[in-house]
């Protein structure tokens, strides 16, 4: 980064001190991850000089001869990894994936049907902020109240009720496995499409160490960073006889050109993701994550469902005395990055919810196991208990930094 650094100097400091923020903390943001020098090495490339509107030998502008092979390349390694029939790896991110699929799918008005955002859902299955909820008729399922658990016989009673034309099964929030078959059977019995966003656990999916959506789901979309490791990008992942419709609906109906610097990243993420290596890292990735959940557990932390089978935690923090916003600032001063995060049937708003969210991608990159989640376990609870004692703050920060030396962060260079 030496040019960087004589080009503009400001922006170099910034970098490295985010890197070394990186490096020094203990990332628990469960859509967060390290990617390989690899995956940062095409991130960089001369490919961010192309522009290639179109799809690989169908472009619009001359000189695409490597970009349509690397494409191409990408294509067939997601339908290898994740059994699919028809892949586009255009979409810029997941929020205008998801818009796409319903651009194709749906007409204006239809009814989309998706997890509640307060309870674990995303803006882009149809709530009232996203233009998802605008466009089209958004209703809503929601966790049970007393087991906080996806209720599969209320969301067949609530489709037959509204009749959607796409029902949308994933979330951000809800640390709880998907049952896809009855999904999929609900989806078919009121003649909708079935949409897994997947967006939070195909890392975990690829792994084996999650249960699989493609036989059931018409439509499956992933970002590739999270528990996948790669860059800031997309998949939209269909059935052959939707391919034509998705792939208008990215091109031209939403974007233009690809980000063909993106693309190459994403092929090296999924090279990755096919080794054994990577197998072993999803599925401990969720041993982590219960290893984590037990030691909070044990401390009197309140749990939502009562605990995990994926990579997240969601914490309600009201038997502790404090909101999720004051406790994830303390945390974060003490270099415990996590989000405060609603719980389901919150009382309190979603800018000062009562909630924290946590999870463990970040940390098995850097080679953390069950032992090392006991002692970030502990270094919450001390935290939370005293989250107005800026002494024991820093006095626990002091530890995280030493702590995280011995994990080397990939793809920093400074550690």
């Amino acid at each position: 980064m030496d040019q960087l650094k004589q080009t503009d100097p400001e922006i170099y400091k910034l970098i490295k001190d985010e890197e070394r923020y990186q490096i020094e903390s203990i990332r628990l943001i469960p859509s967060e991850n390290y990617v390989s020098q690899a995956v940062l090495d095409a991130t960089g490339s001369v490919l961010t000089n192309k522009y290639s509107e179109g799809y690989p030998h169908k472009r619009y502008y001359q000189g695409q001869r490597y970009i349509d092979e690397i494409e191409t390349i990408v294509i067939e390694r997601a339908k290898a990894l994740f059994g699919a029939e028809h892949v586009n790896v255009q979409p810029y991110s997941g929020s205008p994936a998801n818009l796409a699929i319903y651009f194709a799918l749906l007409q204006a008005g239809d009814t989309i049907m998706g997890l509640s955002l307060p309870h674990g859902g995303h803006l882009t299955h149809g709530w009232n902020v996203s233009i998802t909820g605008s466009f089209w008729r958004p209703v809503h399922y929601v966790v049970d109240r007393e087991t906080q658990r996806i209720d599969y016989d209320a969301i067949r009673d609530l489709a037959r009720k509204e009749r959607p034309k796409i029902i949308v099964t994933g979330a951000t929030a809800y640390p709880r496995q998907f049952d896809f078959k009855v999904f999929g059977e609900i989806a078919k019995e009121v003649g909708a499409y079935l949409l897994a966003d997947i967006s939070h656990i195909s890392g975990l999916i690829v792994a084996g160490a999650h249960p699989d959506p493609m036989p059931y789901a018409d439509v499956v979309m992933t970002t590739t960073h999270k528990t996948l490791r790669g860059p800031r990008g997309a998949m939209i992942m269909c059935r052959k006889e939707l391919a034509e419709k998705i792939d208008k609906a990215v091109f031209p109906g939403l974007q233009g050109g690809p980000h063909n610097h993106t693309t190459a990243a994403i092929a090296v993420a999924l090279k990755e993701a096919a080794t054994p290596a990577f197998k072993e890292y999803g599925h401990q990735v969720v041993r982590n994550a219960k290893a984590l959940a037990a030691e909070l557990r044990a401390r009197g932390f309140n749990l939502v469902s009562g605990g995990t089978d994926n990579h997240l935690i969601l914490i309600d923090l009201t038997n502790k005395k404090i909101i999720g916003k004051k406790a994830a600032q303390a945390l974060d001063r003490a270099g415990i990055i996590c989000n405060s995060n609603t719980v389901p049937y919150d009382p309190r708003k979603p800018f000062s919810p009562s909630g924290v969210r946590i999870g463990t991608p970040a940390v098995t990159s850097r080679g953390m196991g069950e032992a090392e989640m006991k002692q970030v376990g502990a270094w919450i609870d001390e935290v939370v208990a005293q989250a107005d004692d800026e002494a024991a703050i820093a006095r626990v920060n002091s530890q995280v930094i030493e702590f995280c030396r011995r994990f080397p962060a990939p793809g920093c260079l400074l550690s």
